[in-house]
């Protein structure tokens, strides 16, 4: 799974630092540069391995470029379409990666961190990529998906974009993620799941308010869509954890 947690490394990477300052090309070259350094870190540099982190790079290029062209073009589908086909290309090919162990191994092993102890180099660069991956990764993911089936619209009436009206969700959402694949990894998807729950309660008035039945409406297609996409990329990741 090393090259898989490279990957995710790289692109949440470009995801952060786009979010911090969009400058698409730029955001894109340092998630590659900071892939290839956390591979090399890792000692991933057998042959195969280096051809892996160069093919990584591309891809971290890509999505960072079809992510930026997408947005307000229609073509939301096709940064899906990159990271899908990475991640299974990385599934298929993960025999042949080597193992991790490097600078990353020796700091793991004389590191005096008891939540590391027992980690192995694999692990904890999965575990790194798979959490950066809620904090920005995921919200990009999401509004992608809202997008490509053209879930919510802008132009709609004179009516303010529900995404506009709940930012507050651009929060929410990496901290609801975060926590469920923090108490997945402690083994207690219960609470997680009342997490779930409560989110949906505390929005349960807003969506059932009798005024304003088209806003509600789209607001609550909105929430629905965006909510169990968000919960789906948690889930997935600790599925890969426990891969």
């Amino acid at each position: 799974m090393s090259w898989i947690a490279v990957l995710l490394i790289g692109v949440a990477v470009t995801d952060l630092a786009h979010s911090i300052k969009p400058i698409p090309l730029v955001n894109a070259c340092a998630g590659a540069a900071v892939a290839v350094w956390a591979g090399l870190v890792a000692g991933l540099t057998e042959p195969a391995d280096l051809v892996a982190l160069a093919v990584i790079a591309g891809v971290v290029v890509l999505w960072g470029h079809t992510v930026a062209r997408s947005v307000g073009r229609g073509r939301a589908w096709v940064p899906l379409l990159v990271l899908g086909a990475a991640l299974t290309t990385g599934a298929l090919t993960t025999a042949w990666a080597g193992p991790a162990g490097g600078l990353l191994g020796e700091w793991l092993e004389s590191a005096n961190i008891p939540a590391l102890e027992g980690v192995s180099a694999d692990r904890a660069l999965l575990l790194a990529g798979v959490f950066l991956v809620q904090l920005s990764t995921g919200n990009v993911i999401v509004r992608l998906v809202l997008a490509a089936t053209d879930t919510t619209d802008p132009t709609y009436g004179s009516e303010p974009d529900p995404e506009q009206q709940l930012k507050g969700g651009r929060l929410l959402g990496p901290m609801e993620r975060v926590f469920i694949v923090g108490l997945g990894l402690a083994g207690n998807l219960i609470a997680a799941s009342i997490v779930i729950a409560a989110k949906g309660l505390l929005r349960f008035p807003e969506l059932q308010s009798k005024g304003e039945q088209v806003r509600i409406h789209r607001l609550t297609e909105y929430f629905l869509v965006g909510s169990f996409v968000s919960w789906l990329v948690a889930l997935a990741s600790l599925a890969l954890l426990a891969t």
